[in-house]
């Protein structure tokens, strides 16, 4: 029987797709696998039982992965399941940041009880007035599953759209409409267009990549959309580049005091992803994700070791091995096997920077004495015999 906990609500349309031979725990301490959304992860002790973690979501830095990789924890997440809310929200970041809705609507409120409403109306509009997006051209940095969906549909909205990705994977680049024209420095993007938006995971690299020189290097009249992350943008030269003019509006999702209340940010509520469709697709991913590696030993869309699939487990035997990627190490798995007399059927080996995943079917399972010689061997972190 396996266990999993949740460290913040998790769709039930996810948590059904457990298989009966799963129980749910109210306690990390004794659970296999846990699911998470935004719940900080940093300071906990993870138990030896651990095997896995699931983000319900695109972003990991809540979770120690360095931490994880060590005790042989496969974290994942699930790209693209929120894609389309996120993607959405965007759209309407650029018509909130041309066309001055919300000021609008609040006059409409403050002259509520005004019986001459309707005349006053076309008087009061002017003070509202903006601009379209059509025509206009938009940046994208960052071509991933929500990247691609901002430029496709900002191409159906009549904007002219250049995209800038250094790391285009071949799968978004089947999708990406051929109208998007790729960049080759995120320079041009500062220099062309009067919409930006940004779509970066946050790493060391991207951290602050929206400086203050990369907003000096901008259109006048800019439209800048972060919906990633805060700190991939100086939000003090932000606030300072939208008090001079330089900036139209600063459209961001995550509120925090410098931006806070500050005239022409918009700022929403961390709403990107705040969907009921986004959070039911986030769950039904997550919990596929940690079933197939309980189940069959599979990883996929792992954030800190490589994906590995081998298919439904099916033979006499399954290992699993979770190790540091150094040499020499597939040699000896195969002459422990070897030794022992058990022919490998088949195996795959995968690695990503300082770690590697084996995965090994066998002609017959794996007996205790094998996988104690297994785990002896210098730089594996966590074996499992899944069949």
């Amino acid at each position: 029987m396996a266990k999993y906990t949740c460290l913040n609500p998790i769709a039930a349309c996810g948590l059904d797709l457990f298989p009966d031979t799963y129980e749910k725990t109210e306690d990390f301490a004794e659970a296999d696998v846990a699911l998470v959304r935004s719940a900080a992860m940093h300071d906990l002790d993870f138990p030896e039982s651990m095997l896995a973690v699931a983000r319900a979501g695109a972003g990991v830095n809540n979770i120690p992965l360095d931490q994880c990789a060590e005790k042989g924890i496969v974290v994942f997440n699930t790209p693209g399941a929120n894609a389309n809310g996120v993607k959405e929200l965007v759209i309407a970041g650029m018509l909130l940041a041309c066309r001055d809705i919300t000021g609008g609507i609040q006059w409409v409120k403050d002259n509520q009880d005004d019986p001459g409403i309707a005349k006053a109306t076309e008087k009061a509009k002017k003070a509202f007035a903006g601009t379209e997006i059509q025509g206009k051209t938009l940046g994208v940095i960052g071509l991933g599953a929500i990247g691609v969906r901002v430029a496709n549909a900002a191409v159906e909205l009549g904007m002219k759209v250049l995209g800038y990705d250094p790391y285009l994977s071949v799968n978004a680049a089947w999708h990406v409409s051929q109208h998007v024209q790729h960049v080759l420095s995120a320079d041009e993007i500062y220099r062309q267009c009067d919409f930006i938006t940004i779509h970066v995971p946050l790493l060391d690299s991207t951290k602050g990549m929206i400086s203050r020189e990369a907003i000096a290097s901008m259109k006048e009249n800019v439209v800048v959309l972060n919906f990633s992350r805060d700190t991939l943008v100086d939000e003090a030269a932000m606030v300072e580049a939208l008090e001079a003019g330089k900036v139209r509006k600063y459209v961001v999702d995550f509120p925090n005091p410098t931006t806070a209340g500050v005239k022409n940010c918009i700022v929403t509520p961390h709403l990107g992803a705040s969907t009921a469709e986004s959070e039911d697709n986030c769950a039904i991913m997550a919990v596929n994700e940690l079933v197939d590696y309980v189940e069959n030993g599979n990883i996929t869309h792992s954030v800190n070791y490589p994906d590995c699939n081998m298919g439904v487990c099916s033979g006499a035997g399954r290992i699993a091995i979770l190790h540091k990627n150094v040499k020499n190490t597939i040699s000896q798995y195969t002459a422990i096997l070897g030794d022992a007399g058990i022919n490998i059927s088949d195996m795959t080996n995968k690695s990503r920077g300082d770690y590697a995943y084996s995965l090994i079917d066998l002609d017959a399972p794996a007996t205790d004495e094998i996988v104690e010689k297994l785990s002896a061997i210098d730089g594996v972190l966590k074996i499992r015999v899944v069949k």
